[in-house]
C-alpha cells in the first residue's frame, strides 16, 4: 500500500457465457470474450491490469484507490457496460451480463491467493443473489 491507498481485486464471472458457446458456437463465444476483454481495458487505467483467468472469468486489479466507493462505482460500470449486446459478424447479438466479487487490500487479504479466494467466494455470493450484480468481500477480522 502506497500512500495509504489501496489495492481492489474484482474477480468477474460472465452470465450466459456458455448459452453463447452452446447456441452460436465456439467462434461466437471466442468474439464475445474478446469484446469483454476490450471493454473491460478500456474501463481501466493504464497502471490497472486486465486479465483472463480461463473460461468465461476475468480478474482486475485496481491499483491506488482512494475510496472503497469508487470500487463499487467501477463494478457498476463494468456491469453496464458487459450489459451491452455484442454485435457479432453473423449478425447475432447475443447479451451477457456480469457477477462480480471485490476484495480489497488489506482489508480481505495481504497477498494475491488471498485476495482472489475472498473477491471468488464475493462473487459466488454475487451469483445467490440473482447475477449481474457485484459483492464486496467481507473485512477479516485481524
Amino acid at each position: 500500500m502506497r500512500n495509504k491507498k489501496k489495492t481492489a481485486l474484482l474477480f468477474i464471472d460472465l452470465d450466459g457465457f456458455k448459452r453463447v458457446n452452446d447456441t452460436l458456437g465456439h467462434d461466437a463465444g471466442d468474439s464475445v470474450l474478446k469484446a469483454v476483454a476490450n471493454r473491460l481495458t478500456s474501463l481501466v487505467r493504464k497502471s490497472d491490469t486486465v486479465a483472463r483467468l480461463g473460461g468465461d472469468e476475468f480478474v482486475l486489479l485496481l491499483r491506488e484507490v482512494e475510496l472503497v466507493q469508487d470500487v463499487l462505482n467501477m463494478a457498476q460500470k463494468i456491469i453496464d457496460t458487459l450489459g451491452k449486446k455484442v454485435q457479432l459478424e453473423s449478425g447475432e447479438a447475443p447479451k451477457i451480463g456480469a457477477s462480480i466479487g471485490i476484495s480489497i487490500c488489506p482489508d480481505n487479504g495481504v497477498n494475491l491467493d488471498e485476495l482472489l479466494m475472498a473477491a471468488d467466494q464475493a462473487m459466488y455470493q454475487s451469483k445467490e443473489r440473482g447475477k449481474n450484480t457485484f459483492t464486496l468481500a467481507a473485512v477479516i477480522e485481524k
